[in-house]
């Protein structure tokens, strides 16, 4: 689903969390990074304008911007004097000629130099300062959205694509950015506009009134010009975001596409959404064109007027041509504020336009956050040294996807909705220390149960429990310490298979992620590698095979020493082989500890002492393999299904124990 404009957005979530973490560019540690973004940044109320909802974010480079003000307007009083001065020098020079006695050009020369000199170190001061505020509020905005977007929910990125993420992450930051250093500029050029008027108006009434007759369509055009970039800056920027989509899935699934030989296909859907971001484009670009030369050329139309009628004026001598070249100067100096008031029209809309898309992201809940009060899951030390398992309890758990708000970025299913029940009504218990096989049909549940054990998504209804503590009651970074998982599509990030493999533990010593791939069967294939642990595997770990991938994960698990482990079919790339070896070593490194074995053959069952059966969101059946194969034909059949092979029978001896498809 496209990310699309917010009708009924969610309960704001705006404001940061105070432990939400961010970094200035001179931070170093973790302690600084939060102190730096705690508070609230964003305010929370919708009604409010855009730039005001900025506004504790803007207060925070309030110094930067006094600075740069002050400088912006030294910059412009010397550059709204120059022409006066430069008017003076035209009547002495007049004067001289007529041989009526002048004072010396030196000193206007002098003046003016001097003047040139000092806008030019003021205006050097105010745009760096200007845009140095710029990149800073756009460093803040940037990490304050990634921030957020860390703290929400599964839910959320199940319903809006990455390119949408990507495209408001820095697109659209981008825009905001832009604006908000150069309207301050632009807001300094009509200060000049103001102090020009002024000028003119103690030269000449009647020329200043001739100057001013342009002001009125200038509004006209200005409100006409702002109406209309708006709705076009909010197609632009989702037009980006759909080019940015399409490039995501195109290189993310660059293997599919040529498996099925879709390239092809993919140009041509790359050529629609470029063809529909041009014509986007080309029509605010047209826009552009047929306003932009008429807002900037009406001063000059003023300046021909003033022309005929001041010449008038110095043959009757009420001017003198120093006045007029005065106003002459002055007028082309209010070119330059015409100059940038479409550019300012343009910038503020498509500003405007982009905010609304970044606070759609900041306003969307975050349905998964620890609650006030939340507490730490103690740890219970086991003999072996590590973790000791924990006792996993699921009440009446009722759960469906789709049903977790209402509202947001792209809009989701209510609570009512008709959205079909994963669990109806759960009830399990699984004692500390116990190593259990979840198996059943595909889409019963059993991916889910490990989600919602780590929190992934809010809960409809019931409890889920570990040790006695309502998850809900636990801070989330506890709770997932306690309880790792390998999930059956393992992710591997573009960094050193040491790396990937100490990733929850980035201090663990080399010897403690040899031990980790050792036991995961990892160590020998590594080792052949170029350059062994410090190999850098590709985006995804695509460069190495499936079962090598999971492997690595596996050995991330265990270096993370949880004290439950999820295993979601870990070992469904890993050869019968490796996977014998890899079952030997887990026995033994899971003695202790809780294990909750998701299956779909019998090899990964071996490693259970309990099978629980899932079907209809509920336990279906609760017991050993052999009692499960003699009492429970289901159980059967999803055995068969699972493809280790198409004779139920041949699952079980005669006495009841596992025949040779299994190593028990």
């Amino acid at each position: 689903m496209r990310v699309a404009p917010p009708t009924a957005p969610a309960e704001s979530a705006a404001q940061p969390d105070p432990n939400a973490d961010g970094a200035p560019p001179e931070a170093n540690s973790a302690d600084e990074l939060g102190d730096e973004f705690s508070g609230d940044w964003i305010r929370a109320d919708r009604s409010l304008s855009w730039i005001r909802r900025l506004g504790p974010l803007l207060r925070r480079q309030r110094a930067r911007i006094v600075v740069a003000v002050i400088a912006a307007i030294l910059a412009t009083g010397a550059g709204a004097i120059a022409p006066w001065i430069a008017g003076l020098a035209v009547d002495a020079a007049v004067l001289g000629l007529e041989g009526a006695g002048s004072s010396s050009l030196w000193a206007f020369v002098i003046a003016l130099v001097g003047l040139g000199v000092a806008r030019g170190i003021f205006t050097y001061a105010y745009r760096y300062g200007l845009f140095s505020m710029g990149h800073r509020v756009e460093f803040q905005l940037r990490t304050l959205l990634f921030s957020h977007l860390s703290r929400l929910s599964f839910a959320f990125y199940d319903r809006v694509q990455t390119g949408e993420i990507i495209s408001r992450s820095n697109s659209d930051i981008r825009s905001v950015q832009m604006y908000l250093a150069f309207a301050p500029i632009v807001s300094v050029q009509l200060l000049s506009f103001v102090v020009a008027i002024a000028v003119m108006a103690w030269i000449s009434l009647p020329l200043t009134a001739i100057t001013m007759l342009i002001m009125p369509a200038v509004y006209v055009l200005g409100q006409r010009l702002r109406r209309i970039m708006f709705p076009l800056s909010w197609i632009i920027q989702s037009r980006n975001a759909e080019v940015a989509t399409v490039t995501h899935e195109s290189v993310n699934g660059v293997r599919v596409v040529k498996a099925f030989a879709a390239e092809a296909r993919q140009v041509e859907e790359m050529a629609r959404a470029t063809q529909r971001l041009r014509w986007a484009n080309m029509l605010q670009h047209n826009t552009r064109a047929h306003y932009t030369p008429v807002v900037e050329n009406l001063p000059n139309l003023a300046m021909a007027m003033v022309l005929l009628v001041g010449g008038h004026l110095i043959i009757g001598d009420s001017l003198s041509v120093g006045n007029l070249a005065t106003f002459y100067l002055y007028i082309l100096l209010l070119q330059a504020p015409f100059r940038f008031i479409g550019m300012l029209f343009i910038f503020g809309q498509r500003a405007k336009a982009s905010a609304e898309r970044i606070f759609q992201v900041l306003d969307e809940p975050v349905l998964v956050a620890d609650r006030p009060g939340a507490v730490d899951l103690p740890q219970r030390e086991g003999s072996h040294g590590g973790p000791s398992g924990m006792e996993v309890r699921f009440d009446g758990v009722r759960f469906a996807y789709g049903t977790e708000t209402v509202g947001g970025v792209a809009g989701t299913a209510s609570a009512d909705s008709d959205a079909p029940l994963v669990f109806d009504g759960l009830d399990l218990h699984i004692g500390a220390g116990e190593r259990v096989a979840v198996v059943g049909r595909t889409g019963c549940g059993k991916s889910t149960l490990a989600r919602l054990l780590m929190r992934f998504y809010s809960l409809g209804s019931g409890t889920i429990s570990v040790d006695g503590h309502d998850v809900n009651a636990l801070t989330g970074d506890s709770l997932r310490r306690a309880v790792g998982l390998v999930p059956d599509e393992p992710f591997l990030f573009s960094a050193s298979i040491h790396d990937n493999i100490a990733y929850a533990r980035p201090d663990a010593a080399r010897s403690d992620v040899v031990a980790a791939a050792t036991a995961a069967q990892a160590h020998d294939f590594i080792s052949e590698l170029d350059e062994g642990y410090d190999t850098v595997v590709g985006e995804r770990g695509y460069d190495l095979s499936g079962g090598q991938r999971q492997r690595i994960a596996i050995a991330r698990a265990i270096l993370a020493d949880p004290a439950v482990l999820i295993l979601d079919d870990a070992t469904s790339s890993i050869d019968v082989a490796h996977e014998a070896k890899i079952h030997e070593a887990l026995t033994e490194l899971l003695a202790e500890r809780t294990t909750i074995v998701i299956a779909h053959r019998l090899s990964t069952i071996s490693l259970a002492d309990r099978v629980i059966l899932l079907d209809g969101g509920r336990v279906a059946a609760d017991g050993t393999h052999a009692e499960l194969m003699a009492t429970e034909p289901r159980y059967v059949e999803v055995l068969a299904a699972g493809g280790d092979t198409s004779d139920p029978d041949r699952f079980a001896t005669a006495d009841g124990t596992p025949g040779s498809s299994g190593s028990w």
